[in-house]
């Protein structure tokens, strides 16, 4: 009797050795990074930088105004990361005071837009002036025009502000661009 133990233990033995060969390869992953792992980060190159901070005015209207999206009703002041509601009724209202909110703000503005509604109006020469001696351009035109002039320059990665007066309706038509 102790040959077919003897018999039986070496078949065991010879498929023991096999063994490795039927089975399923051991997985070894971690599941935990290494302390390597937790520093590798990832870098993107842009091929055009954009600021996300840039505001471009996409439409008016007689209502106001549609900036990065988001309309906005009435008279605007736009300064650099800011849009506020610009407390004008009309062109006739324009006065220093209205314009100082231009020179209190960081970074220093270079020049600032000014839309005037649907037509193009002067404005008194002290205002020009009194901008001017603050070191900031001020720049008369239409309202349509103004939100071309201010995108324009805020593209070109300038220091712009934009005073804007929805244009009125012509004929009872809404101006919408």
């Amino acid at each position: 009797m102790a040959i077919p133990g003897m018999l039986a233990r070496a078949t065991c033995s010879a498929f023991g050795r096999l063994r490795p060969v039927f089975r399923q390869p051991r997985r070894w992953h971690r599941l935990t990074p290494t302390d390597d792992e937790l520093y590798v980060r990832t870098t993107i190159s842009l091929l055009e930088k954009q600021n996300p901070q840039d505001v471009f005015i996409s439409n008016y209207s007689e209502r106001g105004f549609t900036i990065r999206g988001d309309k906005i009703l009435g008279p605007v002041a736009i300064v650099p990361r800011t849009i506020l509601s610009w407390d004008v009724a009309g062109p006739e209202d324009i006065n220093r005071e209205s314009l100082s909110l231009f020179y209190i703000f960081e970074p220093k503005i270079e020049i600032v837009v000014l839309g005037v509604g649907s037509e193009h109006l002067k404005l008194d020469p002290e205002l020009h002036k009194f901008m001017r001696q603050r070191g900031i351009a001020l720049e008369v035109q239409d309202t349509a025009h103004a939100c071309a002039t201010f995108n324009y320059l805020v593209s070109e990665g300038r220091v712009a502000g934009a005073a804007l007066i929805p244009p009125r309706a012509k004929d009872g038509l809404l101006i919408q661009r």
